[in-house]
C-alpha cells in the first residue's frame, strides 16, 4: 500500500504537473539565483535562477512516461516471444534463448549507451533502447513459466479439441503465467526508471531544455557547495519513485504467492 501510494502520487504529479508547478521548467527568475528552499521556492533555485520544485514536477512526465511505455512494450513483446518459444521448444527455443543470453551478457547501461550513440539521443530512442534491453529478460521469465504449464492436462485437452495455437497460447497458457508477468513487468518499470535517469545523467537522455532528473543531478554537481538542494531534490525524487515501485512490486509478488497457496 505504501508503494502504491508513492507511485500514485508521482503519476498524479506527472499528469497535473503544469497546474501544480508555480513556474515553467525553463523560466529564469530574475534575482532569484541560488536561493535556499523557502515558502516561495520549496526546493530552492538553481544557479541560473530556475525554480527546482517546478523543474522536478515537470520532469516527472518524462521519467515516468518513457519507462512506462518502454516497459509495457517490453512486457508485450517478451510475453509473446516467451510463450512461443516455451510452447514449441526444440531448435527454435534453443536459437532464440542463446541469442537472448548473448544480449544479456552485455551490461545494460553499456549496451544502452552504444545503441543511443547509434540512433541518437531522443525520447523515441530511449523507448526503443529500453524495449530492446528488457524484452529478452521478460521473455526468459515467461518461457520458464510456460515450460511448467505446457504439459498440463487442460493444455492437452485444448489440443484434442482442435484449438488453434493462438488460442492455446493466449487463452490457456497466458492466464497461468500472468502473475509472474505482472511482477516482472513492475520490476522492469523500476529498472527502466533508473536506466532513464542514468542516461540523462550521462547526457544521453532527453535533451535540454526538458528537465530530465538525471541531467538535473549532473548539472548541479559543479555548484553543489552553493546549491546542494538543486542536486538532492531530483536525486531524492528518483530514489523515492524507485523505492515506491519496488515496494509495489514486492506487494504484488506476495499477493500472487498467497493466492497460489490458496489454490
Amino acid at each position: 500500500m505504501i508503494g502504491l501510494l508513492i507511485v500514485t502520487i508521482f503519476i498524479l504529479t506527472a499528469i497535473f504537473g503544469p497546474w501544480i508547478a508555480p513556474y515553467r521548467y525553463d523560466e529564469i527568475i530574475r534575482g532569484a539565483a541560488r536561493q535556499a528552499p523557502s515558502a516561495d521556492h520549496l526546493f530552492g533555485t538553481d544557479r541560473l535562477g530556475r525554480d527546482v520544485f517546478s523543474r522536478v514536477v515537470w520532469g516527472a512526465r518524462d521519467i515516468i512516461a518513457l519507462p512506462l511505455l518502454a516497459s509495457a512494450l517490453a512486457v508485450f513483446l517478451g510475453a509473446c516471444t516467451g510463450l512461443f518459444i516455451g510452447y514449441y521448444g526444440g531448435t527454435i527455443d534453443e536459437l532464440v534463448s542463446r541469442t537472448m543470453d548473448g544480449l544479456l551478457a552485455i551490461p545494460a547501461l553499456l549496451l544502452a549507451m552504444v545503441m543511443l550513440g547509434t540512433i541518437g539521443s531522443s525520447a523515441i530512442g530511449i523507448v526503443v533502447v529500453i524495449t530492446l534491453l528488457y524484452t529478452p529478460i521478460v521473455a526468459r521469465v515467461v518461457r520458464s513459466a510456460t515450460l511448467n504449464i505446457r504439459d498440463s492436462g487442460y493444455i492437452e485437452a485444448a489440443k484434442l479439441r482442435g484449438e488453434s495455437t493462438a488460442f492455446i497460447l493466449f487463452r490457456e497458457i497466458l492466464p497461468g503465467v500472468l502473475p509472474a508477468l505482472v511482477v516482472e513487468g513492475s520490476l522492469r518499470f523500476s529498472y527502466a526508471i533508473f536506466l532513464t535517469a542514468s542516461l540523462g545523467f550521462l547526457g544521453l537522455g532527453v535533451q535540454p531544455p526538458s528537465p530530465d532528473w538525471g541531467r538535473m543531478v549532473n548539472d548541479a554537481r559543479d555548484s553543489f557547495s552553493q546549491t546542494p538542494w538543486a542536486l538532492w531534490a531530483p536525486a531524492g525524487a528518483i530514489a523515492l519513485l524507485i523505492i515506491g515501485v519496488n515496494l509495489l512490486s514486492d506487494g504484488l509478488r506476495r499477493i500472487f504467492r498467497y493466492e497460489g497457496q490458496l489454490v
